[in-house]
């Protein structure tokens, strides 16, 4: 007897769901727009079209008045075509007038959607013609700047520190900042402050360890790679990253006093080597002149009380005291 196999009533209940196992990246993206130049119109030819186009609207608003006046006069519809005629009239010059003479200022740009599809960006600054029944957004391409928020990350060997970046930066393609992504500002916040905390992690904040430079003692380069981390995160929006630079950095509130302390120790440490390293010298230079000039024949246990003494003298942090000694070293 065969054994009845339970089967779902809906077998797309259980399709297993393709699950993505690398990111999608700046590559991967589907938004696919470039920015390409809107036709039109320079100063001139526009300033023509402008007066035509008010000329247009004025003889239309005279012409409708006349036609209503006609109408109340005669108590008939003789004047109501001409009354239609010029009500379209001004509606079609109203329309153009007021979609298709633009005045771009210097460091903004206009991009122009033609129902929804995008037909170009107008970078000509003064006044300009495009086509009509555009909608244009003005989108600001004058290099501005930034300063991150403050951001508490652990540094490459686990110590809480806080940090953060002045980024540099100016909209290079005005398409992309428009249509890829929902708002380029904002957009370019997160991703410095994203790549801030990633490049914060990969460095120790005081002295190199395992080949990796220190957050403190190499910003030039620190800085380099914080750039080239937010321009490859930007990129999907058409912003490029001018400069960037780390403003603030400091170890946490929690370990700061720990941390000053072991810097204190270590210059400590770093000087004391440094007055042992010239005090060795010192002497050593001291017992080869009284050799070479025979002042005085010191045996071995003369030799090391000199040299004792002078070391005292040397690496004392407090002024040395003499002492008169009536007698002879052995006694």
């Amino acid at each position: 007897m065969k054994q009845e196999q339970n089967l779902p009533d809906n077998p797309e209940e259980t399709t297993p769901v393709a699950v993505a196992t690398e990111p999608v990246g700046n590559e991967g993206t589907r938004v696919r727009i470039k920015e390409r130049p809107v036709w039109s119109l320079g100063a001139g030819p526009a300033a023509v079209a402008l007066i035509l186009l008010i000329a247009v609207v004025i003889v239309t608003v005279i012409t409708g008045i006349n036609a209503i006046n006609t109408l109340d006069a005669t108590a008939s519809t003789e004047g109501l075509p001409g009354l239609i005629v010029s009500v379209v009239i001004f509606l079609i010059a109203t329309i153009v007038l007021a979609t298709s003479i633009k005045v771009v200022s210097p460091g903004h740009t206009l991009t122009t959607q033609f129902f929804g599809r995008y037909i170009g960006t107008l970078r000509r600054t003064g006044l300009s013609f495009i086509p009509p029944l555009t909608v244009a957004k003005r989108v600001s391409i004058r290099v501005r700047n930034f300063e991150t928020d403050e951001a508490k990350v652990n540094d490459y060997n686990g110590n809480p520190i806080n940090i953060a970046a002045t980024i540099v930066w100016q909209v290079a393609d005005t398409s992309q900042a428009s249509f890829a992504v929902e708002d380029y500002e904002q957009f370019l916040t997160q991703q410095a402050e994203s790549a801030l905390r990633h490049v914060a992690t990969q460095h120790p904040y005081d002295a190199p360890v395992d080949g990796r430079i220190s957050l403190r003692g190499s910003t030039e380069e620190v800085s380099r790679e914080l750039a080239d981390a937010v321009a490859e995160r930007a990129a999907v929006a058409g912003i490029e990253i001018i400069e960037a630079r780390i403003s603030s950095l400091s170890y946490a509130p929690e370990i700061a006093q720990a941390m000053l302390q072991r810097q204190q120790a270590s210059a400590i440490v770093d000087a004391r080597e440094t007055i042992v390293e010239g005090a060795v010298t010192m002497v050593e230079s001291a017992l080869d002149q009284l050799q070479q000039r025979d002042i005085v024949d010191l045996d071995p246990e003369r030799r090391a009380a000199m040299v004792s003494n002078l070391l005292v003298v040397l690496c004392s942090d407090t002024n040395a005291q003499p002492i008169v000694n009536a007698g002879s070293l052995y006694h």
